[in-house]
């Protein structure tokens, strides 16, 4: 079976040619903050966390957008419980984050960073503003597509997968390296699809985004 994953070196995403490795992995035995299960924030999980459009006493700029789905297994059984967190750069096309120095406005009122469980059925929903394009410098007139981060999280810090959510008929495909380190047949599976009704009328878009963690329909990941 041919795996959907990027390969760890990508010479056309350049940093990965600083980063992969060149050696094969030592094993490690895990100790007991590896396999206990993750903690992230100040709190539980809340219902305001799914909602990255209010931050700082007001609403984020742009376009609002429902992002949803449903977490499979191989076998396509719903994954229930499952900790998912995204971060995603604002309407402008800019991180909150010190290393980013696009010239593009900050939005005060968006965080960029938001955390769900799945619920029995494996299905999670994000309320959040479709991100901007933004330029990475990887190469001449380098601009990355519209995108979303997904973090999944099982039982412990080492069940972890990290993939990329993109958006339908982005003109920027055909110029990312990134999208395409994945290979070819793969690549559909990182393009949400539009859902009408998921649509909220008169207020957002909707898209689904379902994430199956393993097996021949896997999502790819960009670690596995």
């Amino acid at each position: 079976m041919t795996s959907p994953h990027p390969p760890l070196l990508s010479p056309g995403y350049k940093s990965t040619v600083l980063r992969a490795p060149r050696q094969a992995p030592i094993l490690l035995p895990h100790t007991l903050t590896e396999l206990t299960g993750p903690v992230l924030g100040e709190g539980p999980v809340a219902a305001a966390d799914a909602d990255l459009t209010r931050d700082g006493g007001g609403e984020a700029q742009g376009q609002r957008i429902v992002v949803h789905g449903q977490v499979r297994d191989a076998d396509g059984r719903p994954v229930p419980d499952t900790l998912l967190e995204v971060w995603q750069a604002n309407a402008a096309g800019r991180y909150r984050h010190k290393w980013d120095g696009h010239d593009a406005p900050l939005d005060p009122h968006f965080a960029g960073v938001g955390r769900t469980m799945t619920d029995a059925q494996g299905h999670y929903r994000f309320v959040t503003v479709k991100p901007g394009a933004y330029p990475w410098g990887n190469h001449p007139n380098a601009w990355r597509p519209a995108h979303i981060h997904f973090s999944l999280f099982g039982r412990a810090f080492t069940q972890r997968l990290v993939t990329q959510m993109y958006f339908p008929d982005d003109p920027l495909f055909a110029y990312d390296p990134i999208y395409h380190s994945v290979p070819e047949f793969a690549r559909d599976r990182l393009v949400a699809g539009f859902d009408l009704s998921a649509t909220v009328e008169s207020w957002a878009l909707g898209f689904r985004f379902d994430i199956v963690l393993t097996g021949a329909a896997a999502t790819p990941m960009e670690t596995r």
